[in-house]
C-alpha cells in the first residue's frame, strides 16, 4: 500500500531583541536612576521621562558608546551619522504617547547595520540593524492579559536605554532561535553592557512565517525557554491552518505563559500608522572613526575567542568550552576553579554536566547559589584523595549549593567518608553473594552480572564503599566460587 507523505512546510523566523543597557546609572534621556528593580512602583520617574510639556530630553553619551561596542561585537557597520525619530502610538505603558527610537518607515538611520552572529558550527544569522530607543513602562495584570479585570502601570522602567537588535529571517527552527539568543546574551555579558540574569533585561518579539503563509508577530516573550515554546506553538498553529486551506492573517499575538498558547493581541499596524518623524528635540549624532577605533581597542575578550583560549590553555573539549562560554558567569567560575585545580578537563566535566543539571533542576542562576570556586575545588580534592566517591561528591555538591557549607564539613556531618575497611567490605560481599545466587552464577560468564553484584555492594554501603576495592572483592569472591 502506498502512503503519500506530506512535505514539511518550511519556517522562517526573525527576531527583534530588546536588550536593556543595564550598566548605565541613568535612563536614556534623563537623570532618573536606571536601577529600578525592587523599587516601589512609579518612584523612578521625572517630568522628562513622563513626557511633561516643556521638558527636553538629553542623550546619555555612555548609551551610545555601549551601542557602538555591541555593533562591533556583532560584526556590524557603525553609522557615521545617526538620528532619532518619534514613533507615535497610544498605549498605557507609553507615557508620552510616542517612543523615541532610531527607526522610521523608510528604515531610519540606525546606529549600525549589516552584521551577523555565527551559531551551530559557523552558520551565520544576519543582523539587519541595531538601534537605540527608550523602554516603555510595565503593565501588570491580575492574572492573564485576557482574564484580568484591571491593568496596573509601573513607569519606573519607562525611558531606560534599550538596544534593539533585529535579525533577518534566517532562523529556521525554534531551537535555533533559542541558541541564537543564548549566544547574543553571552556576547552582551562579556562586553559588560547588559546582564541577561536581570528580570526583563532581555525581551524578544518574534516574527514567524510558514511557507505559503503570512508573517505573524509574537510579542514580549520573557525568556529563551519561552521563546522556543511560543515559536513551537505558533509554528504548529500556522502549519495546521495552511494544511486546512485557511488563511493566516497578519497580526500581533501574545504568548500566554500560563496556558502556553498564543492569542490575538491586535491586527498588525502598518508602518504609516506610527506617523514617524525626526525627533525635533535631539540633534543628529556624529560618530567619528577615531571614536569607533577607541571603543574597539577597549573591548574585552568575546565568547568565540574565549572558547578558543579555554581549549588551548586548559585542554578541555570543544563542547565543554562552548557550553562554558555560553554563560559568562559560568566561564568565570570555571577559570577561578582552574586556577587552583590541576585537572581542568575533569573540572569542566563536573561544571558542564552535574552543576548545570542541578542549576536547571533548581531553577537557579549560578549567582543565586552559595557555591564558590573554593567549595568546588575542595569537593573535587576530596574525591581525588579517596575521602569520598564520585557518587557521594554529587550529593555534597548539591548540599553546598544550598547551604554554602565547606565540603569537608558536609562530609563529616553526614558521615559520607568513603569506606575502605577491607574486612568489613568482605563481610558485606559475602552477604551480596548469599542474597543473589542467580546473579553469582551468571557472573561467572557475564560481565553485566559482575557489575550488578558490585552495584549491590555499593548499595549496601549507600555508595560509600571504595568502588575500586568493591570491584576487586567481588571478582576475588567469584574466582573463589569458580574454583570450588
Amino acid at each position: 500500500m502506498h502512503v503519500e507523505t506530506v512535505p514539511e512546510l518550511k519556517v522562517k523566523i526573525g527576531l527583534e531583541v530588546h536588550c536593556q543597557l543595564t550598566n548605565l546609572k541613568s535612563k536614556l534621556f534623563c537623570s532618573c536612576s536606571a536601577d529600578y528593580r525592587d523599587s516601589e512602583p512609579n518612584t523612578h520617574i521625572c517630568p522628562v521621562c513622563m513626557g511633561m510639556p516643556g521638558t527636553l530630553p538629553v542623550l546619555n553619551r555612555k548609551a551610545v558608546e555601549d551601542a557602538i561596542m555591541i555593533a562591533l561585537a556583532l560584526n556590524m557597520q557603525v553609522s557615521s551619522r545617526t538620528l532619532f525619530y518619534r514613533k507615535n502610538y497610544f498605549y498605557p505603558d507609553m507615557p508620552k504617547n510616542f517612543q523615541i527610537s532610531q527607526y522610521d518607515r523608510a528604515g531610519g538611520v540606525p546606529i549600525a547595520k549589516d552584521g551577523y552572529v555565527t551559531i551551530d558550527g559557523g552558520r551565520k544569522v544576519r543582523i539587519s540593524r541595531l538601534q537605540l530607543e527608550e523602554d516603555p513602562g510595565k503593565l501588570v495584570y491580575e492574572g492573564t492579559i485576557e482574564t484580568s479585570k484591571a491593568t496596573l502601570v509601573d513607569y519606573n522602567r519607562a525611558g531606560v536605554a534599550l538596544a534593539e537588535i533585529v535579525t533577518e529571517p534566517d532562523i529556521t527552527s525554534p531551537r535555533e532561535a533559542r541558541i541564537f539568543l543564548q549566544k547574543l546574551r553571552s556576547i552582551l555579558e562579556h562586553l559588560g553592557v547588559s546582564s541577561g540574569e536581570l528580570e526583563g533585561s532581555m525581551r524578544c518579539d518574534a516574527n514567524i512565517s510558514i511557507e505559503g503563509g503570512t508573517r505573524v508577530e509574537v510579542k514580549n516573550i520573557s525568556s529563551f525557554k519561552e521563546v522556543e515554546r511560543a515559536l513551537n506553538f505558533e509554528m504548529t498553529r500556522q502549519r495546521s491552518l495552511i494544511r486546512k486551506g485557511l488563511r493566516i492573517g497578519r497580526e500581533t499575538r501574545h504568548w500566554d505563559e500560563l496556558r502556553r498558547v498564543t492569542v490575538t493581541l491586535r491586527v498588525k499596524e502598518e508602518e504609516e500608522d506610527y506617523r514617524y518623524f525626526p525627533e525635533p528635540d535631539l540633534v543628529p549624532i556624529l560618530i567619528s572613526r577615531e571614536d569607533v577605533e577607541r571603543l574597539r581597542a577597549s573591548m574585552p575578550e568575546l565568547p568565540d575567542s574565549r572558547k578558543r583560549r579555554l581549549m588551548e590553555q586548559y585542554g578541555i573539549s570543544m563542547q565543554n568550552a562552548e557550553v562554558l562560554t555560553d554563560n559568562k558567569a559560568l566561564a568565570e567560575f570555571f577559570e577561578a576553579c582552574a586556577a587552583n585545580y590541576s585537572r581542568p578537563d575533569l573540572l569542566s566535566n563536573w561544571i558542564v554536566g552535574d552543576l548545570l543539571s542541578y542549576l536547571y533542576d533548581m531553577g537557579l542562576e549560578l549567582r543565586e547559589t552559595k557555591l564558590t570556586p573554593q567549595h568546588m575545588v575542595g569537593m573535587l580534592r576530596l574525591i581525588d584523595d579517596g575521602t569520598i566517591s564520585g557518587k557521594i561528591g554529587k550529593e555534597v555538591l548539591k548540599e553546598i549549593m544550598v547551604t554554602g557549607e565547606a565540603p569537608e564539613n558536609v562530609v563529616k556531618a553526614r558521615g559520607l567518608i568513603r569506606i575502605s575497611d577491607r574486612e568489613y567490605l568482605e563481610r558485606l560481599t559475602d552477604r551480596v553473594f548469599e542474597e543473589n545466587p542467580k546473579a553469582v552464577k551468571d557472573a561467572l560468564k557475564d560481565e553485566k552480572a559482575v557489575r550488578f553484584l558490585v552495584g549491590q555492594l555499593m548499595k549496601l554501603t549507600e555508595g560509600k564503599a571504595d568502588p575500586q576495592l568493591a570491584n576487586i572483592l567481588v571478582r576475588n569472591r567469584l574466582k573463589a566460587s569458580a574454583g570450588k
